[in-house]
């Protein structure tokens, strides 16, 4: 495979072999086989811990290579790649401290009603092998040593990763990485490996061993892997991020006590990241009047960069897009996106802004492409009369990761809490006055939300990440001697416990 620079749309050379589908079945064969190897979850967290340090240690070369291939820059990678190494300390964390296994013992009561209870015991185990896809956008954090793949393996499942065409050089160094830190933690280095190439991704869903998937990507390319998936004869749970509009709603007041500061802020957010964020804020419910228009004249004065995208097939299908929405009945080019103006980066594009009044969206199917996430920096203002107008639109909107709405400040009425409950059905994120661009790697992150979202309703990002590649089993009067040892009585490993109803946390040490 070729690594093309993004730059110039000119070749770099060779950068890894596809895979046949030969070496997809080696691979999957080989993870399979180290199932047990991985069952010991302080050998698991020693091997986050050794991955985040080799991945640091190579970092100016990984650096470099992801920038090479992706035009994302050193500022913005180097970041990117200290949020991969702390998600894998903290899914190591994780690991060591079992809280993922959800450990709960209802002992033997003969006197219960309204029956006796016999010796209940109960735990998570992993589900087996699983294909992790490498996203486009997150050459680190959602790809080759990203979320999936860290949260696969505190959960103690093998990784098989099908590596992004966009960055294949940047994906072997990782994997190298990767396979560094398994020997380090004295575990094989087959508990992960990558492939690459399209059909390599396909020939990974359907082998019989891989028990379940991570994806983030594109609807056309998840939602075809999805059904691959779920055609098997033995269907597998697939965990796809596929797409998301990411609508913003601007209440009238919000408009007319907050215009330049909400403005401002939406050019920062629709354009971080060149707009190839999977949380860019691509729909925006704006009052009409001079209150909203205040708001689209500090977005259009706001300085907004411009810059390549990932590969030369999404700027033209970038410009395609924008071109086409632009073209619609009432549509106004607010901010005109098109091919840049620089003879040093002759793929760039420039940011766009394009406003529809919110009664055009209520009539037929015409317009219907402004409801579609358009991937890269271009922003849709919907400028609605009425709060009736803009209820109509949210009603026609499909699920999304995040849903954000501004308010004035003495906005907290039950009209302002009815909103958010209205945001809630749409979003697994709903945000209150801020912007949905970065996701926080914390307990309490979810990213996700309804289809076509996301294809399930878990999260890609925190500690409940884990909870995709798990599945609950239940033990009924089994011996002391048969059970896993987190469901032993003396709790051999630590973890922490519900007994009989009652939380228990290990003793310190």
């Amino acid at each position: 495979m070729l690594s093309i620079d993004p730059r110039t749309g000119g070749s770099r050379g060779p950068a890894a072999t596809e895979a046949t589908a030969a070496d997809v079945d080696r691979a999957v064969r080989a993870a399979h086989a180290t199932r047990t190897a991985l069952a010991d979850h302080r050998a698991r967290a020693g091997l986050l811990r050794a991955a985040a340090a080799s991945l640091e240690k190579d970092g100016a070369e990984i650096i470099a290579a992801a920038d090479a291939e992706t035009a994302l820059g050193h500022v913005r990678l180097t970041g990117e790649l200290a949020r991969t190494c702390h998600q894998l300390r903290t899914f190591a964390d994780l690991a060591e401290s079992g809280r993922h296994l959800e450990v709960i013992i209802d002992h033997a009561d003969p006197d219960a009603r309204p029956a006796p209870r016999p010796d209940l015991r109960r735990c998570k185990v992993p589900l087996g092998v699983v294909a992790v896809f490498a996203a486009s956008n997150f050459p680190l954090a959602f790809s080759v040593p990203g979320g999936d793949t860290a949260s696969a393996l505190a959960a103690g499942c093998p990784v098989v990763v099908k590596a992004h065409p966009d960055h294949p050089r940047t994906g072997v160094l990782c994997a190298r990485a990767l396979r560094t830190a398994a020997a380090q933690a004295g575990l094989p280095g087959d508990v992960t490996a990558v492939v690459h190439g399209l059909e390599a991704g396909v020939a990974l869903v359907r082998h019989p061993l891989t028990a379940a998937v991570g994806f983030t990507g594109s609807v056309r390319g998840g939602r075809a892997l999805f059904d691959i998936a779920s055609a098997r004869p033995r269907p597998i749970p697939f965990h796809g991020e596929l797409g998301s509009l990411n609508p913003v709603v601007v209440t009238a007041r919000a408009a007319a006590t907050r215009a330049a500061e909400i403005g401002t802020g939406l050019a920062a957010a629709y354009t971080q990241g060149l707009g190839q964020f999977c949380v860019k804020p691509g729909l925006v419910l704006l009052p009409a009047g001079a209150d909203g228009d205040a708001v689209v004249a500090a977005a259009v004065t706001a300085r907004v960069p411009s810059g390549p995208l990932l590969d030369p097939r999404m700027r033209e299908a970038f410009l395609a897009g924008t071109r086409a929405r632009a073209a619609l009945p009432g549509v106004e080019e607010v901010l005109a996106a098109g091919a840049a103006d620089a003879a040093d980066a002759p793929l760039s594009v420039r940011p766009g802004i394009l406003s529809v009044p919110a009664g055009r969206l209520a009539v037929g199917e015409v317009h219907r492409a402004l409801l579609d996430e358009c991937f890269g920096p271009v922003t849709v203002l919907v400028r609605y009369g009425c709060e009736a107008e803009r209820d109509a639109v949210l009603g026609t909107l499909t699920g999304n990761l995040t849903a954000t709405v501004h308010f004035a400040a003495d906005e907290r009425d039950a009209a302002a809490a009815d909103l958010v409950a209205r945001l809630t059905q749409l979003a697994g994120r709903v945000v209150v006055d801020g912007w949905p661009t970065g996701v926080t790697v914390a307990p309490a992150m979810h990213h996700g939300g309804p289809y076509p979202a996301s294809t399930s309703t878990s999260t890609s990002v925190g500690a409940t990440a884990t909870e995709r590649w798990l599945r609950p089993v239940c033990y009924q009067n089994t011996p002391q001697e048969l059970l896993p040892a987190e469901l032993r009585d003396g709790n051999p490993l630590g973890v922490p416990r519900t007994v009989d109803g009652v939380y228990v946390l290990p003793a310190p040490c």
